[in-house]
Formats: C-alpha cells, structure tokens, sequence
C-alpha cells in the first residue's frame, strides 16, 4: 500500500487500552506516574496563589480534576492578566507566570499528559460514570418504591379506620367515648330483653304447629312433656326473674347487683393525645413492620371467644370460693322469697337460662328448615299416604313453614347479633368493657401509624429526588469533561502522525 494509502487509514484504538497504546508506542515513558506526582503538587501549590479573577476562581472551582489543557487556559488567562514580559533569560518576570510555564513543560516532557489524560478517561468512562448511573438508578428506584408505599400505608389507614366505623355500628355506637357509648348500651340492656320478649307470643302458632306434628309422628296423645318450655314460659310470662322461672311465684324482694363501668377517665378517641411512634424498637421507622395486605381486625372474631373463656375462668373461681355456704344460703333466701344473685337477674339477663331459652328457639329453627325441605321435595302419592289421616292443623303449605321458620329466625338473630354478644359479655362482665375498648383503639392507633409511615415514606422520597438532582449535575459535567478528552486527546495523537485521523473507541461513545 502506497504512503497515501496508509496516510488516509484511521487510527482506532480502544479506550481501556489507550495507555498501553501510548507506552508501548513510547509517545509516553512507563514511570510516568512519579512526574505526575511531582505535576500534582507543583499545581496545588499554585492554584493557592491566583488573582482574583472571576474567570479563572471559575476555571478552578469547576475543574477540579485539572489536566495539561486546563493549565494552558490558566496560562493564557494569566498572561491577559498578569505582566507577560521576560527577562533577559527568557523567563516570564511573573513568578506565577513563572510556576505554571514550569507545569507545562513538565507535563509535556516524555508525554505525561497524555498518560494522565488517557488513565483520567479510563478511570472516568469505567468507574465515576457507572458509579453515579447507579446512584442514580437508585435514587428512581427508592422514589418508586417511596410512592408504592406511600399509596399502600394510605390505603391500609383508609381500610383500618372502615373497620374500626364497621365494628362500631355492629356495636350500635359512634365510637368518640366508647365507654360512655357501651355503658349506655348496656343500661338499655333490660328494656331490649323486654322487647324481644313481648314478641316471641307470635311464636303461638309455630309451638303448636310443632307439637302436633310431634304427636302425629309419634302416634301419642299422651306427651308430658312440655315442647320448648323456656320459651313458653317467656310467652306466658315476659321475661321474668330467674326466680320466678325456678319456683313458680313472683319474689317478695328483688336485690339486684349494680352494674359500674368506670368512664371517669375516658379520652375521646378522636383526639386521644400525642402519639410518638419514631422509636419502635427498629432503626428504619417504616422498614421495622410488614403489615402484608390483608389486615384484619374484626372484634367479633378476637374478642368473643376470648372473653366466653375468661368468663368461664371467673364462673370457676366463683364456684370454688363460694360453694361452702352456697347451699344453705340460697335456701335461707328461697324460704323468705327474696331473689338475689343469679334468681334476681331475668331469665334474658341470665347466661344460664338465656341459653336455654335461645336453644329452644333454635330447636324450633331446627324443626321448621327440616319441615320444609321435606315439604319441598316430598312426593306427591308419598305425601299423601303418609299424612292422609293428619289433621288439618299440620297440613300446613311451606310458604306458612318459611314464615314461622323467618319469625324464629328473627328472633334468634337479634339475640345472638355481634352487637347484643358483646353487650352480655359486658352485662356479665364489666372489666370487658376495657378490652373491647383497647381492641377497637388499636384499630385506630394502627391507622394512625399507617399515616406515620406514610409521611416517612414522603420524607424519604424528596430526600432521595434531591441526592438525584445533586447527582445528574456532576454526572453530565464529568461526561461532558470525558468527552472533551476524548477529542484533545485524538487531536494530539493525529498530530504525531501527520495528520491522521485517530478515533478513540469503546463504551466511551455510548455514555
């Protein structure tokens, strides 16, 4: 190939093997490294001393890494500023024209700046830019991952404050003094048993349904029994002392036990005081608890259970400590017809007989939803042998046996709602008022802390976008910097090859 042939052939040469190019090419000595040092110290000792000059305190503020290039700007900014004659020797008369004259001529000797330059770009494209792309990257991800949460802990205090309403209205409070709210509940507690009680007469004709399809089935007359007594005695009588029910005749005195729920301090839970969740046992605030994303607190499911076992645990006590005398005098208490204690309460009031009265009304249920699915799908020529010879009374269409069975229904469902439960645990047992109250506050507190960990999550978020837009700024200012190398150093390679074109390549062009 011709000398003008070669002479057009580019020069590439990759990045990361630029300074072995330069050694091995000798444009540059292999210990150039200990002259650079020397360089180094000779340009920290003269950036100390410079002029106030706006352009230059810029030059070296931004520069921070300055190079051969850089102090060839100094020095021809110097020269517009400073004195530029020479003595007679041919040195500058300023001595700092003097020092950075001196820099040049050391960089330039055996080529250091372009070892300098070369290692600067190799360490720029392959460590400084990568390292601020992933602190940036970082910074995007943490705001991502900052909004996602911030969105999830204002959902979840959205979701616990529903629950915490929803529990309230099962309870039929409003939730600002729940004491106040419950004790008041339970105060009405009596007149609510009375109601239920002058209803249940409208059970007359499903009791009477029920005993006569029992005799016929059962081909007797002669039953004794009386089919769901408690209830029929409630039907008779209202909702009488357990006393009554006992032994026939009303009490000569009723000495009935108060009932006190303390709401002396009770704070409105609206405004329950300063909560300070910073220190939660774990350094990271928000990072320390993963609430997941089904939180359930339904009070229904935690406490009912809970509180029918605690009470059982008392009822014990109650009955170990009290059985010595019990006998004798309950006996004393019958014979003077005074109720007290356990006689003096209504037969609703009562745990004991309240359960009997709600398991006669489910036996009812129980009788009346088998009833009518045997209604439903019995055939017809084996309905008709079997209940030929009934009487008209129990010859009853099931669209009658769905509304005696609704009425038993009804019934049953209002004394066994969530809300009337815990109004009984409560009637039972006051001190429970306290950890129904400390269940539905933690509801709240939770839903407060969510709002904690919300506004966390957007102190976070800012602190990170701002770390992002410290960043970009010098990450451009080194790319652009790297760049600006990448062509002084192509052009002072063409020129020691007269001219030729010289591309530098690699990741360098793709940052």
């Amino acid at each position: 190939m011709s000398e003008d042939g070669v002479h057009s052939l580019p020069i590439d040469i990759h990045y990361n093997k630029l300074l072995d190019w330069l050694v091995n090419r000798r444009h540059c000595n292999q210990q150039w490294q200990i002259a650079a040092v020397e360089i180094r110290q000779k340009i920290n000792a003269a950036i100390k001393d410079m002029p106030e000059v706006e352009e230059l305190s810029k030059l070296v503020v931004e520069e921070a890494n300055i190079n051969y290039f850089h102090c060839l700007k100094i020095l021809k900014l110097l020269k517009d500023t400073e004195t530029g004659k020479k003595t007679i020797f041919g040195q500058y008369a300023s001595q700092r024209l003097k020092d950075w004259s001196e820099i040049i001529k050391l960089y330039e000797k055996d080529g250091v700046y372009l070892a300098e330059m070369a290692q600067m770009v190799i360490r720029n494209v392959n460590y400084e830019v990568p390292a601020l792309k992933k602190q940036i990257a970082r910074c995007q991800q943490t705001q991502k991952d900052c909004t996602r949460k911030e969105s999830d802990y204002v959902n979840n205090a959205a979701d616990l404050r529903r629950k915490y309403e929803a529990s309230c209205k099962q309870l039929g409070i409003e939730g600002k003094k729940i004491k106040s709210e419950l004790s008041a509940l339970v105060r009405d507690l009596p007149s609510e048993y009375n109601r239920i009680a002058k209803i249940t007469p409208d059970l007359n004709s499903t009791i009477e349904y029920y005993e006569n399809f029992t005799k016929f089935v059962l081909n007797r007359d002669d039953l004794g029994a009386v089919s769901v007594p408690m209830l029929q005695h409630v039907m008779a009588h209202g909702n009488t002392t357990t006393y009554q029910w006992k032994y026939g005749k009303k009490p000569e005195h009723i000495e009935e036990s108060a009932i006190f729920i303390d709401t002396a301090d009770e704070q409105d839970v609206e405004n329950p005081g300063t909560i300070d969740w910073v220190d939660d046992g774990a350094e990271g605030g928000s990072e320390a608890v993963d609430f997941g994303d089904n939180i359930d607190f339904d009070i229904s499911e935690i406490t009912i259970e809970d509180a029918g076992i605690e009470l059982e645990r008392q009822a014990a006590v109650a009955d170990k400590t009290g059985a010595g005398d019990a006998g004798s005098d309950a006996d004393s208490l019958v014979a003077k017809g005074i109720a007290k204690g356990d006689n003096a309460l209504t037969i609703l009031d009562n745990p004991e007989t309240r359960n009997e009265f709600v398991n006669d009304l489910y036996e009812l249920e129980a009788f009346l939803t088998q009833r009518l699915n045997e209604v439903k799908n019995e055939d017809g020529a084996l309905s008709g042998s079997q209940f030929q010879s009934a009487p008209q009374s129990i010859q009853i269409d099931p669209v009658s046996i769905a509304t005696m069975l609704s009425d038993v229904r009804s019934i049953v469902n209002q004394l066994t709602s969530v809300q009337m439960q815990h109004l009984m645990l409560i009637r039972d047992s006051p001190r429970y008022v306290d950890r129904l109250r400390d269940n539905l506050k933690q509801t709240l507190h939770l839903a407060e802390k969510m709002l904690f960990y919300e506004k966390d999550m957007i102190v976070k978020r800012k602190e990170a976008l701002q770390e992002q837009s410290a960043v970009e700024p010098r990450l451009d200012a080194i790319i652009e910097n790297t760049k600006t190398m990448q062509k002084q150093m192509e052009d002072e390679i063409s020129k020691k090859y007269k001219g030729r074109i010289v591309n530098i390549m690699g990741e360098i062009n793709t940052m």
